[in-house]
Formats: structure tokens, C-alpha cells, sequence
């Protein structure tokens, strides 16, 4: 506590009364106990607005303190959108080249797919042909059949049947081997098909 902190401006014009002098002396005493008022009051004041600045600087402080926590606060936010949107683009370029992977596989088996597919139809045309000219070869052995009697002797018509028999095996054999590769390339090509609905499949999983 300063030593002007609670002076009384009365006891200091008692004071003076007691002590006397002449109106000289009390008009002095008037002026400086004037200047004390003015000086007290001054003080008042003072310590007003030092107490408003002092609540100022503390309500500052304060909201420097939230300030502060805040901006940390959005610096960590920051930081971490920052790796999330790092993991997205590294998810992104993945997803990109996996779906560069795929269109190629798709391609690839759309070509495997078409060349299967012309592969079949020549095949087909071939057995086509080689039907036909089965065909041709038999209506030939049934009209030389017709005719054997008239053409070879009795005793050499179980041999010329036995040729005809074995013609005709030799060719059912040569037809049954090509039905075999025929539905070789056919089960060929369900197992393309269904390699490429699988890969599909996985395709519209990642990208969900």
C-alpha cells in the first residue's frame, strides 16, 4: 500500500486550523489542499482505468489462450486431411492402373475370344465338307453295292463287303474324331467365357 492511500483531505484543513498562521497561510493551505483534491481525484481515476485495463488484458489473454488452442486445433485438422488426401491419390493411381489392367485383359480376351470363335466356324465348315463328302462316298458304295452281283463274281462278294465295312468304319472314325475337337474348342470357349465374367466381376468389386 502506497502512503497517500487512505489520506483524508479534512484531517490535513483540521490539521491546519489547529496549527493557525493568518489568512495568508490559510489561503495557501486552500490552494495546495485544492491541488490534493485534483490529485486524489486524478488517482481515482487512474486506478479505475488501471482496473478496466487490467480486466481488458485479461479478457485478452483469454481469447489469446482460445485463439492459440484453435489454431493448434486446425493444424492438426490440417495435417490430417493432408494424409487422407495423400491415401486418397495413392488409392486413385491404383485404382487407375488396375482398371488399365483390366481393360487390357478384356481385350485380350475379347481377341482370344473372336479367335475362337472363327476357329469354331472353319472347323464347322470343314466337318461341313468332309460330311458331305462321307455322304458322297456312301450313296457311291450303296449304288457299287447295287451292282456287285452284276459286277463281281459271288465268290468274291463277302471281301468286297468287308472292304466296304471298313470304308465306311475308317470314315465314321475320321467324322467321330473331328465331333471330339469340335466340342474340344467348344468347352475352350465356355472356359474363355466365363474367365472373362469373372474378370468383369472382380472389376465392378474394386470399383465399388
Amino acid at each position: 500500500m502506497s502512503e497517500t492511500e487512505g489520506f483524508n483531505i479534512e484531517d490535513l484543513i483540521n490539521v491546519t486550523s489547529l496549527q493557525g498562521g493568518g489568512d495568508m497561510q490559510d489561503l495557501k493551505v486552500q490552494q495546495v489542499i485544492g491541488k490534493l483534491r485534483k490529485l486524489q481525484q486524478a488517482k481515482s481515476i487512474l486506478d479505475d482505468e488501471m482496473k478496466e485495463v487490467k480486466s481488458v488484458s485479461d479478457s485478452l489473454q483469454k481469447e489469446l489462450t482460445t485463439l492459440q488452442n484453435e489454431a493448434y486445433q486446425l493444424e492438426e485438422l490440417h495435417k490430417e486431411k493432408e494424409e487422407l488426401c495423400r491415401k486418397l491419390q495413392f488409392q486413385c493411381v491404383e485404382s487407375e492402373q488396375d482398371c488399365a489392367r483390366q481393360l487390357e485383359q478384356n481385350k485380350r480376351s475379347d481377341e482370344l475370344l473372336e479367335q475362337y470363335k472363327c476357329d469354331i466356324q472353319e472347323f464347322k465348315l470343314k466337318q461341313r465338307k468332309q460330311r458331305m463328302k462321307f455322304e458322297h462316298q456312301l450313296h457311291q458304295l450303296i449304288d457299287q453295292h447295287k451292282n456287285l452281283y452284276s459286277v463281281f463274281t459271288p465268290q468274291r462278294l463277302p471281301v468286297e463287303i468287308e472292304n466296304a465295312e471298313n470304308t465306311k468304319s475308317q470314315l465314321l472314325s475320321a467324322e467321330q474324331m473331328k465331333l471330339a475337337q469340335l466340342h474340344r474348342l467348344n468347352e475352350e470357349l465356355e472356359e474363355v467365357k466365363k474367365e472373362k465374367q469373372l474378370g468383369a466381376t472382380a472389376g465392378e468389386t474394386q470399383e465399388e
